[in-house]
């Protein structure tokens, strides 16, 4: 996916890599309308999901999904999220909005932090280049990127 944005260098996006708990998902369950959304961006980006797995429920609630999941240990997640953008860089589009997502998203070409039901750590918030009040808002964007271009326009 390209988007051209005045003011700024091409963006290229060729991964997106989403937090699950918090982000697109609830208690370890995905919101209804996430599945539809990442089956149209697969056309677009390949989908990563990186989760502790806090609830045992990541395998099982993407399944049929076309995403690579990424369980991370419980410590050093921070870093851990990081090195996985890094790896794959450039070309990374990240969601988050846990305090261990903020690493993740100083690396990534275009980080979208969502405010979601569990709210939007403040180091995470500061590190975003876009904020929105739901994942599907987010997953949006990227679907219809021209969106982008009034937001973050030079």
């Amino acid at each position: 996916m390209e988007v051209l944005i005045p003011g700024q260098e091409r963006l290229m996006i060729n991964h997106l890599v989403l937090d699950f708990n918090g982000t697109i998902a609830l208690d370890g369950q995905i919101f209804p309308f996430v599945r539809d959304k990442l089956v149209a961006l697969d056309k677009l980006v390949k989908i990563h999901v990186l989760t502790a797995d806090s609830n045992g429920s990541a395998y099982r609630q993407c399944e049929g999904l076309p995403v690579e999941i990424h369980v991370i240990g419980k410590d050093n997640q921070r870093e851990e999220k990081s090195n996985f953008v890094r790896r794959i860089a450039p070309g990374v589009a990240v969601i988050g909005n846990g305090v261990n997502d903020e690493l993740m998203f100083r690396e990534a070409d275009l980080s979208i932090a969502v405010i979601g039901k569990e709210g939007c750590a403040t180091a995470t918030l500061m590190a975003s280049n876009i904020v929105v009040k739901d994942v599907v808002d987010g997953l949006d964007l990227l679907l219809m990127h021209h969106r982008l271009i009034p937001t973050l326009r030079k």
